[in-house]
């Protein structure tokens, strides 16, 4: 822990300076210079500082610009998702969510609940599998292929007797989800629980994110799912549209 605190007090001290040597950074953190001189190797290798070689000088990297891109896309997609999310819940009723990839599944960043999801519980920063969930599904079927098959080649876990475990059967329903512009699953995740998903594109047309309906399957019926897939893709397009897609 203390190495993570002295790496993180690295970055203040070049965010703070603009750039500095070890020497100085070494003083500024009470170290001895071979430990500054540690620290700020591993750092570089990760791409988080770079040096001047011709004064010595280290200042932030490319890879703090690229972290912080990342953060500054889950603030604006929180922000701008807010009046769509709160829209849709109360047109449809349900819950609705917003989630963002992380590796191996999708975090929900943002809930709004309809009346009639007043029970329903809470998905707020919860980690969901991919392969099981209707937004995890609209990531893997705009997934680069290197990155899908990646996913596709490890054991899928089954959640009930409706998930969907054989790579095969899923490519085909990612091929699907891909064509008709939302995904949908039905008990795949818990029993009782149906979705519906469509995907969100930032100004690039990459996608960044999945807006999602979800709600008990005796009010979204298998026969209702299309309806309101094709009412979350619009939705889903209204986002992107505020993130910048299609101008």
């Amino acid at each position: 822990m203390q190495s993570v605190d002295r790496a993180v007090s690295v970055l203040e001290i070049l965010a703070r300076l603009g750039e500095a040597g070890v020497t100085e950074i070494a003083g500024e953190l009470g170290v001895h210079k071979s430990t500054a001189f540690r620290l700020l190797g591993v750092l570089e290798n990760r791409g988080l500082v770079a040096q001047a070689k011709d004064r010595g000088k280290y200042y932030l990297g490319a890879g703090v610009l690229r972290l912080a891109g990342a953060a500054a896309v889950r603030l604006d997609i929180s922000q701008e998702g807010v009046p769509v999310c709160r829209e849709l819940a109360d047109e449809l009723g349900e819950t609705v969510n917003l989630a963002v990839p992380d590796d191996d599944a999708a975090v929900n960043i943002m809930q709004a609940r309809g009346t009639a999801a007043v029970t329903a519980q809470d998905w707020l920063g919860r980690r969901t599998p991919l392969h099981a969930t209707a937004g995890g599904k609209v990531f893997l079927a705009h997934m680069a292929p290197d990155l899908r098959e990646g996913h596709l080649s490890r054991p899928l876990r089954r959640f009930t007797e409706h998930t969907i475990t054989r790579a095969s059967a899923l490519r085909g329903e990612l091929e699907a989800v891909a064509d008709r512009g939302f995904a949908a699953t039905l008990e795949e995740l818990e029993l009782g629980l149906a979705a519906v998903a469509a995907p969100v594109r930032s100004h690039d047309g990459a996608v960044i994110a999945a807006l999602s309906v979800s709600g008990p399957v005796y009010r979204m019926k298998a026969d209702r799912l299309p309806a309101l897939g094709s009412r979350t893709a619009t939705a889903a397009a209204e986002l992107s549209r505020r993130m910048g897609y299609g101008f």
